[in-house]
């Protein structure tokens, strides 16, 4: 699992290296504000951010937002002092896998960092599976207006036009989305 680590107490970031190394993990990167994560996790594509909440220039639900929002890192951990419900909400927005209170021992640290990777894989998992459903609905849309195109034009059947549908997109090649669009661009002129 590959690593980021910012915070900006040099003593607790140097302690959480040791920590995660001695535990058999790579940290890729070290930070001390909000812009060195967001740079850090563009740069070094990690598994995990751990990333303080109180920092000076840029604090760390701020960068956890565009880090999020721009999908720099599989998961995201907090690491704090705080324990406000205010804080807590806001990582819950965010989609925080995890929120960690100091000051933290590796008994703590590693299982919280185990299983927020694994959250955040199941996550990850769970989306592309849902875009491929949108695409699948999508894909099912262009191809029930095709079939009514070629059913009212050559009055044949569902199935008959389905059939003829696939039978072209594999002779030419192409998806049988990419032929119903043709379709509908070639019926939208006449």
């Amino acid at each position: 699992m590959r690593i980021v680590i910012v915070e900006d107490e040099p003593i607790t970031r140097m302690d959480l290296k040791c920590i995660l190394e001695d535990a058999g993990y790579e940290v890729v990167g070290e930070g001390s504000d909000g812009f060195d994560a967001i740079n850090l996790c563009k740069t070094k594509k990690p598994d995990i951010i751990i990333l303080d909440l109180n920092m000076p220039n840029l604090d760390g639900v701020s960068a956890a937002k565009t880090i999020t929002k721009n999908k720099l890192c599989k998961s995201i951990v907090f690491l704090t002092a705080y324990s406000d419900r205010e804080f807590i909400e806001a990582a819950k927005k965010i989609g925080v896998f995890a929120y960690l209170i100091k000051p933290l021992d590796e008994k703590s640290l590693i299982p919280a960092l185990e299983i927020a990777y694994t959250k955040a894989l199941q996550a990850e998992d769970l989306e592309k599976k849902t875009e491929q459903l949108f695409k699948k609905l999508e894909d099912r849309k262009y191809i029930e207006k095709a079939k009514g195109i070629l059913m009212t034009e050559e009055c044949i059947s569902e199935d008959e036009a389905y059939t003829r549908l696939r039978m072209l997109s594999m002779k030419k090649g192409c998806s049988i989305r990419s032929i119903c669009e043709t379709l509908l661009i070639r019926n939208e002129k006449n």
